[in-house]
C-alpha cells in the first residue's frame, strides 16, 4: 500500500501527529507563495499510483486554506496520484448550506464542486455543521463525529446531574445523542438571530435548577450564543456550566468572551490550531489525530469505518 500524507499550512500539528498514529513520516511538499503573495506548491515525493491524503481544514484564513488545497490537489493529479482524499476536520463555508433569504449563494455546494474540479476523488471530514451538505458532493464523503472524544473526556470528569443544552433547534439530535451516551438530560435554548454572527436567547426549554449544564455545539465562533446561553441558565440557577464544541472557530473577541463569562471550561478539538498567542485559559483542546489516522487505515485498505460514526 502506498500511502503519502501532505499536510497544507493550516494545521501542520494535526498532520504531524496523524502520520506519528501511522508510523510513517509526511510526504515533502512546499507550500509558499511566490512575492506577489500567489500560492506556491510543488510536490517533492514520488507519489505515481499512490493514495495521498491532504490534511487541510479550510479555517482562517479561510480563502488562503481553501486555494492551497485545491493547488496541491491539482499539483497531485498532475503528479499522477492514485486517489487524491481531502481530509478537511473543519469545512468552511459549511454554514452558507442553503438560500436563507433571496440573492444570496449556497456557498457549500460551490466549495464541494471545486474539491472535485480540482481532483479530489474523495473527502473526509468531522461534524458538518448540517448533515445535509454530504449531499453537495458527487464524489464519496465521510462525515465523521467527534463525539466519541469530548464524550470520553466528560466521562472521565464524572459530573452529577447533568444537562446537555442545545444553543438552538438545529442541534437538538446532536445534544440529545451526546444526553442518551452520558446518561443526562436535556435543554433547548430557544434563540434568535437578528444578524450574522448576533444571537439573542429568548427562553430555555428545559430543566437546568441545580443542574450542571453542558452547552453542546458543533462549533463555536464569536461565542456570543455560548455566552449568553450560558448567562442565561445560570440565572435560571444552574449549579455549573461548562461548554463544548467540536471546532474553536474563535473570532473577533470569542476568547476574551468566554474569560469573561460564567463557563467554567470550554472544551474543543484540535480540528482548527490554537497559536502560542492565543492561549485562552479556559479552553481544553482534545486530540481528533487517532480518529483520523483510524479512518486513513480503514479507506487505504478499502475497509469499513462505520464504526467511527458511533
Amino acid at each position: 500500500m502506498k500511502l503519502n500524507i501532505i499536510s497544507g499550512n493550516a494545521n501542520i500539528e494535526l498532520s504531524k501527529q496523524i502520520v506519528n498514529k501511522l508510523g510513517i513520516e509526511l510526504s515533502r511538499a512546499k507550500v509558499g507563495r511566490f512575492s506577489d503573495g500567489e500560492i506556491e506548491v510543488k510536490i517533492v515525493d514520488n507519489v505515481r499510483g499512490s493514495d495521498c491524503y491532504i490534511v487541510q481544514p479550510t479555517n482562517y484564513p479561510v480563502n488562503e486554506n481553501l486555494m492551497e488545497l485545491l493547488i496541491i490537489a491539482d499539483a497531485l493529479k498532475r503528479a499522477s496520484a492514485k486517489k487524491i482524499i481531502a481530509v478537511v476536520p473543519y469545512y468552511g463555508y459549511g454554514r452558507q448550506d442553503r438560500k436563507s433569504e433571496p440573492r444570496v449563494p449556497i456557498t457549500a455546494r460551490l466549495v464541494a464542486n471545486l474539491f472535485a474540479t480540482a481532483g479530489i476523488t474523495r473527502v473526509v471530514t468531522m461534524d458538518l455543521h448540517a448533515g445535509q451538505i454530504q449531499g453537495f458532493f458527487d464524489i464519496p464523503i465521510d462525515n465523521l463525529y467527534t463525539l466519541p472524544v469530548i464524550l470520553s473526556y466528560f466521562k472521565k470528569k464524572k459530573l452529577d446531574d447533568v444537562v446537555i443544552v442545545s444553543p438552538d433547534s438545529g442541534g437538538v439530535e446532536r445534544a440529545r445523542s451526546f444526553a442518551e451516551h452520558l446518561n443526562a438530560g436535556l435543554a433547548i435554548a430557544d434563540k434568535r438571530r437578528p444578524h450574522p454572527n448576533e444571537a439573542a436567547v429568548m427562553n430555555i426549554i428545559g430543566k437546568v435548577k441545580n443542574k450542571t449544564c453542558i452547552i453542546l455545539d458543533d462549533l463555536v465562533d464569536t461565542a456570543g450564543t455560548f455566552t449568553k446561553v450560558a448567562e442565561v441558565i445560570k440565572a435560571k440557577g444552574a449549579k455549573r456550566v461548562f461548554a463544548a464544541a467540536s471546532h474553536g472557530v474563535l473570532s473577533g473577541n470569542a476568547k476574551q468572551r468566554i474569560q469573561d463569562s460564567c463557563i467554567e471550561e470550554l472544551v474543543i478539538t484540535d480540528s482548527i490550531p490554537l497559536s502560542k498567542d492565543e492561549h485562552v485559559e479556559k479552553a481544553v483542546v482534545l486530540s481528533i489525530a487517532p480518529i483520523l489516522a483510524e479512518a486513513i487505515i480503514r479507506i487505504s485498505k478499502d475497509e469499513s469505518i462505520s464504526a467511527l460514526f458511533l
